[in-house]
């Protein structure tokens, strides 16, 4: 059966935390890794599943991993390498942004479609068609991608259909040691990208323009070796944030970049929470009982994150009034939906549209998730809620949140491993 997590709800939460680093952020800084050579000192690195998963495929590619506390040391200079076996690809959904980074490390590479969480499709031919532009050839055969470069990479000027970040971070990666200057139009404006920029550029790449939409990449012979610290995960930040509101609590928390955090604040506020920041740190004060987010529409950095949708349907589902809420990135991300209804949760959905009814109080029920986003919003439901809940399926939450039910504990929550 697996582990499970047991919340015995209604406890109000308060205290103080440390965010983690940014598991998006810090996925393709490993991946970049491949591209130096030498020896990458990564700080603030989370310890979760996924950058388990990243450290294996390093491991299998011939680089030397070592971690200590929250730094991971990876040595590329006896990487040996070019492909990905199906079993490692299939850890993890990001584990495509391997392929630029070894492209541009062999000019060759075989990789099998990534593996993760099912919450809808991410279809790689953007990924494919750029890197096809910047010259490499690819063919699929058996579910098997063999890609080669020939006559190495040289710039392009790509145009993105969608500001996918993978695809984003995978051009980054190709073009950063290609030959001439690579334009991408329409990049992806995250956070994350911009750290991946840094890390590259104190690396010696020449990159331009990240965080916004038109990201200019000159070519470099080669990488050098480089120190770097992890951005906080903003993503979990807000899941800290929602616990404290859906529980009526006050939380403080440290290690957060409160402009990552703009795109979300605005629905606490509008629900009644009294939000301070100063420096490096947020304190969320909750009323009793929060009112309605009122709609709120996932889009692209710099708005409402498609990540932090199912912790905003917690909220909502506990609020006084109707909240609606719009789902423009993944078709398949309302999972967890019949999970909190069978909570007492009132949802309706319709295609990407959800609309919440707040209902007083969630009851606790057995529940299983089925993504991480969704897990995490599962515990929030069940620190809110009357009773017991429990929570299957946490391969899906150790994936992204660094020792959640501990850090839990520490605000008050009455929660528990078994």
């Amino acid at each position: 059966m697996g582990e499970k997590l047991v919340i015995q709800g209604g406890r109000r939460l308060e205290g103080e935390l440390s965010v983690q680093g940014s598991k998006n952020s810090a996925l393709p800084i490993l991946a970049a890794a491949v591209v130096t050579g030498g020896s990458s000192i990564i700080k603030n690195c989370p310890r979760l599943t996924d950058v388990d998963a990243a450290s294996r495929i390093l491991e299998y590619l011939g680089c030397k991993v070592a971690r200590t506390g929250d730094t991971l040391i990876v040595d590329s200079s006896g990487i040996c390498r070019s492909d990905i076996p199906e079993k490692l690809m299939h850890e993890m959904r990001s584990s495509i942004v391997f392929l630029g980074a070894i492209l541009a490390r062999f000019g060759n590479a075989v990789v099998s479609t990534p593996g993760g969480c099912e919450i809808g499709l991410r279809p790689i031919n953007i990924h494919l068609s750029a890197l096809e532009a910047l010259g490499a050839e690819i063919t699929e055969l058996h579910g098997r991608l063999y890609c080669s470069c020939g006559n190495g990479l040289r710039g392009a000027k790509i145009t993105l259909s969608f500001p996918s970040v993978g695809a984003t971070e995978n051009i980054m990666l190709a073009a950063v040691t290609a030959k001439g200057t690579t334009t991408i139009i329409n990049a992806a404006r995250e956070p994350e990208i911009v750290d991946l920029a840094c890390f590259l550029n104190g690396c010696g790449a020449k990159i331009k323009g990240s965080g916004e939409g038109i990201i200019t990449i000159e070519g470099v012979s080669g990488l050098n070796n480089y120190e770097h610290t992890v951005i906080p995960d903003r993503i979990v930040a807000s899941t800290y944030m929602t616990a404290a509101a859906v529980t009526g609590g006050r939380v403080t928390l440290n290690n957060i970049i409160t402009e990552h955090l703009n795109p979300v604040l605005s629905i606490y506020e509008k629900a009644g929470c009294t939000i301070k920041t100063s420096g490096e740190s947020l304190e969320i004060k909750a009323p009793c009982r929060l009112g309605s987010i009122g709609a709120v529409r996932t889009m692209p950095y710099p708005g409402f994150p498609t990540d932090s949708q199912a912790a905003a349907m917690v909220m909502a589902s506990t609020a006084q009034g109707t909240s609606v809420i719009i789902e423009n990135i993944f078709e398949n991300r309302f999972k967890h939906v019949g999970e909190l209804v069978r909570m007492g949760a009132k949802i309706m959905v319709e295609n990407i549209v959800a609309v919440v009814e707040g209902v007083p109080r969630l009851h606790g029920v057995e529940t299983e998730a089925a993504d991480l986003r969704g897990g995490a919003a599962l515990v929030l439901a069940g620190l809110a809620a009357e009773g017991e809940t429990t929570v299957r399926g946490l391969h899906h939450i150790d994936r992204g949140c660094q020792s959640f039910e501990n850090n839990l504990r520490l605000l008050g929550a009455e929660i528990k491993r078994c």
